[in-house]
């Protein structure tokens, strides 16, 4: 059975962890969101790891949710999902996010929590949350308007459309544009800058950039979560998914 989530050290202290179910655009089910948990923890658990760098398998970030196995899932798909969030938002060292393809739903709003994300210039970005019956998670309606403003945030959280690598960097979500296919090149490239540099110097730079709006992105997490919870369960969302899966 292939792993839904590859872990490997590709430099000295450089963690890469990659979305891997390329016959699904790397549609994270409930074992990705599991191994993805488990990858982050053993990064931070392992003093020679100083930065993780995030990407999918065959040029796709990750389409987002798995649609079958949330239908499926009742109250587990959501908590596993939520579970990650909390451990990606606060991880204690850098992690860096390369994006080619689609980056879809949680694919995107789990770059609000990466420190540095880069993204090749065909990438396209999309939280179709309400037109899923759905309601944002991630933190997602705290911290898009903080960084893209309310009206962008609005547009993009509201009418869930698909929108460029251009869109997104404006928007805040990215770093740097970069040619298609070079994500991952320009990610490991600052990762092994990062790790040159100091780790703890490093490691408290990050928690003083977080520090302000920690609390408030606990909280607006694990209350978007419960929003998320029971509009899975929705006569909405139920009507959504079994269009989806008609497709």
């Amino acid at each position: 059975m292939t792993e839904t989530i590859l872990t490997e050290i590709v430099a000295p202290g450089i963690s890469q962890i990659t979305m891997n179910r390329p016959e699904r655009r790397n549609a994270l089910d409930r074992a990705s969101y599991a191994g993805l948990i488990a990858a982050i923890a053993a990064a931070e658990a392992d003093e020679a790891i100083r930065v993780m760098v995030l990407t999918g398998a065959s040029g796709c970030f990750t389409s987002g949710n798995d649609i079958r196995d949330f239908a499926a899932a009742a109250g587990d798909g959501p908590r596993i999902a939520m579970d990650f969030l909390t451990a990606i938002s606060t991880a204690k060292k850098p992690i860096i996010a390369a994006v080619e393809g689609f980056a879809v739903g949680i694919g995107t709003t789990m770059l609000l929590h990466c420190d540095l994300a880069y993204a090749g210039r065909s990438a396209n970005f999309r939280m179709p949350f309400v037109a899923l019956g759905l309601s944002p998670e991630g933190a997602s309606s705290y911290l898009l308007p903080l960084i893209a403003g309310s009206k962008r945030a609005a547009e993009l959280l509201m009418l869930g459309e698909a929108f460029g690598a251009d869109a997104a960097a404006e928007a805040g979500l990215l770093n740097e544009i970069v040619e298609e296919g070079a994500a991952l090149a320009k990610a490991l490239d600052k990762a092994r800058a990062l790790a040159a540099l100091p780790p703890q110097s490093v490691a408290l730079t990050k928690m003083l950039l977080k520090r302000g709006g920690a609390a408030i992105v606990t909280e607006t997490i694990a209350t978007e979560a419960r929003h998320f919870a029971e509009r899975l369960q929705s006569a909405e969302a139920m009507a959504a998914f079994a269009a989806f899966l008609k497709r």
